[in-house]
């Protein structure tokens, strides 16, 4: 169960290769500044390379504390390879890209034909000063759904953070960890990168063609979250967008037997009666132990069950049946639903990372948003983080950093067109902002990430392999606009009734 719900994730690949995360061997650990050694991931047959560069917390104190920030090189397989390197900026904000190396190289492998592939934790993330909270998937779901408690475990995290040798969270920003990565293609002697970046990588993304234009070949952005997008307000919005085009879906399908609207006639009414119903008292199994817990489930903690589920459609396709059950007061299917994006150790946020990105970046520009929130959604994330970003260290961000730069080398962005979190109108406004150079690939009915669907693979490889810049736009995605919307699911009937209301 996913409690904060105002996250990006790395959905364009994780979510669609089983979440099979693994680690890091402890031979990373062991390469000194200035050099790679090598290491081995689990999951990776291979022998890789790791990396560390050493880097001032505070730029403008060099002399003062310094980090270790610790980055992964997957080699070209061919022997005459070129010289721009991929680099992969994972999602999150809070994802370590050396934990979701080995889950993402099926994606990436025909790239690792001829150009090596590099993976940096962010500063905050994975092995780089990490800003990591307590572990809450052995809480009881009372404890993860209870705002107030949820509220004190992130204070003592705050406090306990702050005696680390790091722990001065102002300074773990996007706008310093790009520093950081253009620290790490010098000392690899990388000219240029090719930036892959998803959900909150793009905005990674966007900042590394801000600050360094020159050091970036082609950038491919999947699922676009740019700088001046105020989370938690837009996701309000957004995610209401999404809900609402599942039921206008459901509604439209009225062909065959097991169609939508034959099966959840009311569906729509029956979203707003358990809305209304909420606070209510049920029983539903944890989701790691298996264990029945009673909850007081409340109306915050049913919004973000149904959130998680619409980022993945094949997810989402299963909404329909578990509103109906919740509706009726069997909540089984909805908590069910709600984790299914998988919660392994390796793919956990740094929540500390998380919250000093967006305390800085974001929060503070929340009152001058025109945003509308959702009706449903309302000002759910955005009162959670405004309490939390009450008491946590906010880092100083630059105007600039909100500007979209125009590119001076091709940029593919990418968006699904059912994505709850980064919708179309992110990306098609970055690609208008980006100019002549940007090409804006909608998939309509896809969710949180679209490179890893079909053809998409194709699309991106030949745009990073295209010889020059006139080759790698326009791509051609017909083959992937037409992919359908997953039918509803329909569940086998009978069984245990875990759930229900008491």
């Amino acid at each position: 169960m996913r409690v904060i719900s105002g996250r990006w994730y790395l959905n364009a690949w994780v979510g669609l290769v089983g979440l099979h995360m693994l680690t890091v061997a402890a031979t990373a650990a062991t390469a000194p500044p200035g050099s790679t050694r090598p290491c081995r991931i689990e999951g990776m047959p291979n022998e890789l390379r790791c990396g560390v560069v050493q880097r001032a917390l505070d730029p403008e104190h060099p002399g003062a504390a310094v980090i270790d920030v610790h980055y992964l090189v997957v080699p070209a397989m061919a022997r005459n390879k070129q010289p721009d390197a991929v680099l992969l900026l994972a999602g999150g904000p809070g994802q370590s890209a050396m934990g979701v190396a080995a889950a993402v190289m099926p994606q990436l492998a025909r790239l690792n034909h001829r150009r090596d592939l590099v993976f940096i934790d962010q500063r905050g993330t994975g092995r780089s000063a990490p800003l990591q909270c307590e572990d809450e998937s052995n809480l009881s779901i009372q404890q993860q759904v209870d705002s107030e408690q949820q509220l004190a475990r992130l204070r003592r995290c705050s406090a306990a953070l702050s005696t680390l040798p790091y722990g001065d969270l102002r300074f773990f920003t996007t706008t310093l960890a790009i520093q950081d990565f253009d620290a790490v293609r010098e000392q690899l002697g990388v000219p240029q990168w090719n930036l892959i970046g998803a959900s909150y990588g793009t905005r990674a993304a966007l900042e590394y063609l801000r600050q360094f234009p020159q050091r970036v070949r082609r950038t491919v952005i999947d699922g676009v979250a740019p700088p001046d997008m105020v989370l938690p307000q837009s996701f309000s919005t957004d995610g209401q967008a999404a809900l609402d085009g599942l039921f206008t879906s459901c509604e439209a399908d009225v062909q065959g037997t097991n169609a939508c609207a034959k099966r959840y006639p009311a569906l729509r009414r029956e979203w707003s009666a358990l809305l209304r119903a909420m606070p209510r008292s049920v029983v539903v199994n944890h989701p790691a132990t298996g264990k029945p817990e009673t909850v007081l489930m409340t109306r915050d903690a049913v919004l973000r069950l149904v959130r998680a589920p619409l980022y993945a459609p094949s997810l989402a396709s299963g909404l329909p049946h578990a509103i109906h059950a919740a509706k009726e007061g069997n909540f089984a299917a909805l908590v069910g639903l709600s984790g299914g994006l998988g919660s392994r150790k390796s793919t956990r946020l740094a929540t500390g990372m998380h919250f000093s990105v967006v305390c800085a970046e974001d929060v503070p520009r929340m009152a001058g948003t025109t945003e509308k929130p959702g009706d449903d959604f309302g000002r759910a994330d955005a009162n959670l983080y405004e309490s939390v970003c009450s008491f946590w260290p906010r880092g100083l961000v630059a105007p600039a950093y909100y500007t979209l730069p125009v590119a001076t080398s091709p940029v593919l962005v990418l968006s699904g067109g059912s994505d709850p979190a980064t919708p179309p109108r992110h990306g098609e406004r970055v690609a208008r902002a980006l100019g002549a150079k940007a090409q804006h690939i909608v998939v309509p009915q896809a969710g949180h990430g679209v490179m890893g669907l079909g053809c998409m693979r194709d699309v991106v490889v030949r745009f990073v392999a295209a010889p020059t810049d006139a080759q790698a736009l326009p791509q051609d995605a017909l083959c992937a606009t037409g992919i359908p919307r997953p039918g509803v699911f329909l569940p086998i009937q009978g069984g245990a009734t875990n759930g229900v209301g008491t």
